[in-house]
């Protein structure tokens, strides 16, 4: 006995199974993975949010809204600052204050970050030098800046040694935070399998603070650059504060919006590069 074949689409639709049906977003070729498309959309976002600050800025200044004088203007502080970079002084003026901002960085985290490490060992000791912290830290960078240049000269030392008071406190507080902050749970159980404290110290006092230590070290880069800028303020004839200062004592606002604008590619830049070093030394916490 044979099957006759259906004459019919709707036949041929009713002997075939149900097959479900996918939907067309689905269907779609996902060139991108999701986070790099969340990621592209944000700076998307940022930049146009960017470009229409700047256009308003542009066309309140062209229309007398605001006094270009006073306000400078987008256009005013793209030819300064392609004029710093056709005479030379970007380069040189972001590369003397970067390499001070680097020196007093790193000098700074280095000596804070043990120094608050080390207060773990004793709780005794961290009581009594506690006071003596707060202390520093309150005072104000500025005031520290003519005693700097008196003990260090008007050279690269008193620039670094400004950058480096402006973070070490810091770094100090985030690091002891971050040691201090350990589960005192995982510490007993090390303890009870006979770990010394200076195993307890390498294996999971360290790695446990270093969520602490790297946002410490985001937080002590625009610390460091203050701390270079005020020096230069005080005493130097190059650096980007040189420059800001020199600029502004002319009245020649757009010339100190644009050495602003180095100063913050510089503080983004090395925030970059810190974050970078984070995830490469702290895979677990992506």
């Amino acid at each position: 006995m044979s099957v006759e074949a259906p004459h019919t689409m709707s036949e041929a639709a009713a002997v075939q199974p149900d097959t479900p049906v996918q939907p067309a977003a689905s269907r779609r070729v996902r060139w991108l993975p999701r986070g790099l498309r969340s990621g592209l959309l944000v700076l998307l976002c940022q930049l146009a949010l960017l470009a229409f600050l700047l256009g308003l800025w542009e066309l309140a200044t062209a229309s007398v809204a605001l006094n270009a004088f006073l306000f400078g203007s987008p256009s005013a502080i793209w030819g300064f600052l392609v004029q710093m970079w056709k005479d030379g002084s970007l380069l040189n003026d972001t590369r003397v204050t970067g390499m001070e901002t680097l020196l007093g960085f790193f000098i700074g985290n280095v000596m804070g970050t043990l120094l608050g490490l080390a207060l773990w060992y004793s709780s005794f000791v961290s009581r009594v030098v506690q006071p003596f912290i707060v202390a520093l830290g309150s005072i104000p960078i500025i005031a520290l800046a003519p005693i700097c240049i008196i003990w260090f000269g008007t050279g690269l030392a008193s620039k670094v040694a400004m950058a480096t008071l402006s973070v070490v406190v810091v770094a100090l507080v985030t690091a002891y935070k971050g040691a201090m902050t350990v589960d005192a749970d995982q510490i007993n159980m090390m303890r009870t399998l006979g770990a010394s404290k200076r195993h307890i110290f390498r294996k999971l006092i360290i790695p446990a603070s270093l969520g602490d230590i790297f946002a410490g070290l985001k937080l002590t880069v625009g610390f460091a650059l203050i701390g270079a800028i005020i020096g230069e303020f005080m005493s130097s004839s190059e650096g980007l504060g040189h420059a800001i200062f020199k600029a502004g004592s002319l009245y020649i606002v757009p010339k100190v919006f644009a050495a602003l604008v180095v100063t913050i590619t510089l503080a983004l830049c090395l925030t970059y590069i810190v974050g970078k070093i984070e995830r490469l030394l702290t895979p677990w916490r992506q």
